[in-house]
């Protein structure tokens, strides 16, 4: 291993290491045992122990985030003996991805402590999934691919089922699990042709052979079929749809934040990376593909969300019907748009998932999660300010100006016209205009109706302060959005371009 090899993983290598000392260090802390006879001790409880790994977390976490920004500038390079690839379009998803984890953390630690989950295993496994999606983001060939996916997917059911006295969440757990290994021998299947075909897992080897019109072209859409169901089964689009539903209501809104945000940036990045990056030149074969899981998930997506009570489960049908729209962006013409429609949709879609579970963690307290559109009613007349923000969040989800969620739909529509994609277009926007009814619906039940019960907001001030800055944010954006979707078109294209 080279110094140049070094300067390329550190940020990565920081995070596994400082992960490694942090979940060591925690056993150190000093704590007060309180024994009790014939009560057995939990050995991750330790209060003292997760408030330091917290703290150390969170300077980890903006370090790394300052660290990928800094990178941002530097040109494309591949490191690791073509293993690993850094370049503009992986630092700026990585730096989204920390602010995904940090702003989590800062969200869920009243939620946790209240249901004693606030522990350091919980956030030790946040950091590896944190890890896994480095490795995924920058993966330069398949078998990096594969084990960056893999090590994000992990840690995430581990999360999902720790809520072990409940049910519901170790049901959800093993859901997950089943169906997460059996997207990844999809995806692995898909790899294996991949290999055969071409006789190489480095990803611009792959892409010269895809090049070659003398290739075997049946073995190889075959093998693309796999490819696509698989990463259809990670983004959780329709027809691959089945876990996500389930695991959102299933899981501590904690763990589903910790689901619905950061991996989703992961798993655009697993599509990019494989489908433009290596099988750019197989794109008449691919296209017409997302092209049906596309228009599937704003269908099946918008109208089932529509007969949901569970906020949740609302959100979690909604997460498919958006997703669909970053399949919509996958359609770009490269001169003019470069894909980066999809790329600004996701990113935009994270910060509103962000402020929209955020919520949902502030409005719930120990002994109560506030999951249902009951638990809703009448926030104006109690909490006006979390009110409006849940406004703007139903308001950027739905796509209504002048939100962030706004710029992102129009985006992608633009790129489908530019594209000579006009009735997919349309079809998105009617699909929009379904699921507008489930938001707003959201939003009248918060002004509108009258309350049930006591509605009280928990978490600290600092937690209800980055809570009220994302809204801010999301407003922001949707007024002013040439600055993100400029970086992220110049980041795509530095990127396709190597430069």
């Amino acid at each position: 291993m080279q110094a140049f090899d070094l300067y390329a993983i550190l940020p990565e290598l920081v995070l596994l290491i400082a992960t490694c000392l942090l979940l060591v260090a925690s056993v150190y802390v000093p704590e007060r045992v309180i024994s009790a006879p014939g009560v057995e001790q939990d050995v991750f409880h330790t209060p003292r122990g997760v408030g330091f790994v917290y703290f150390f977390t969170i300077i980890l976490l903006v370090y790394l985030v300052f660290a990928f920004v800094g990178r941002m500038a530097d040109p494309a390079l591949v490191a690791m003996n073509g293993l690993f690839q850094s370049d503009p379009f992986s630092n700026l998803l990585k730096a989204c991805s920390c602010i995904a984890v940090l702003v989590s953390l800062i969200y869920s630690k009243q939620y946790l402590m209240d249901r004693a989950l606030f522990r350091p295993d919980f956030i030790v496994l946040a950091l590896l999934a944190l890890l896994g999606q480095f490795v995924l983001i920058s993966g330069a060939n398949l078998l990096t691919l594969y084990l960056g996916l893999e090590l994000m997917a992990l840690p995430t059911y581990a999360l999902v089922a720790m809520r072990h006295s409940s049910e519901k969440s170790v049901e959800a757990g093993i859901k997950y699990f089943i169906l997460g290994a059996l997207a990844s021998g999809f995806l692995l299947y898909g790899m294996s042709m991949l290999y055969g075909v071409t006789g190489s897992l480095d990803l611009i080897e792959i892409f010269k052979v895809v090049a070659d019109p003398r290739v075997n072209h049946l073995v190889m859409a075959f093998g693309l079929v796999f490819i696509v169901a698989g990463l259809a089964f990670k983004l959780g689009v329709v027809p691959f749809h089945m876990w996500v539903p389930d695991v959102y209501q299933g899981a501590p809104t904690a763990v589903t934040l910790m689901i619905a945000a950061a991996p989703k940036l992961a798993a655009f990045a697993l599509l990019f990376r494989l489908l433009v990056n290596t099988l750019l030149p197989l794109l008449g074969d691919w296209q017409p593909m997302l092209v049906l899981l596309a228009v599937l998930s704003l269908v099946v997506g918008n109208i089932t969300a529509i007969a949901q009570t569970n906020v949740k489960r609302m959100l979690a049908y909604s997460a498919i019907a958006q997703m669909g729209f970053v399949l919509l962006g996958m359609l770009s013409v490269f001169d003019d748009h470069a894909f980066s429609a999809a790329m600004f949709y996701a990113i935009t879609y994270v910060l509103t998932t962000l402020g929209t579970f955020g919520l949902l963690m502030v409005l719930s307290r120990k002994g109560y999660d506030c999951e249902t559109l009951d638990g809703l009613k009448g926030l104006n007349k109690k909490h006006p300010w979390f009110a409006f923000i849940g406004l703007v969040m139903m308001f950027s989800l739905a796509g209504i100006p002048p939100t962030v969620g706004f710029a992102a739909k129009l985006g992608v529509l633009e790129a489908l016209v530019d594209a000579e994609h006009t009735f997919l277009a349309v079809i998105a926007v009617i699909a929009s205009l379904i699921g507008a009814f489930y938001y707003l619906r959201v939003v009248k039940v918060m002004y509108f109706d009258e309350p049930e019960h006591e509605i009280t907001v928990s978490g600290s001030g600092f937690a209800k302060g980055i809570l009220g800055l994302n809204s801010i944010l999301v407003l922001a954006i949707g007024i002013v959005p040439a600055g993100l979707m400029g970086l992220c078109l110049d980041a795509m294209r530095r990127t396709l371009l190597g430069s």
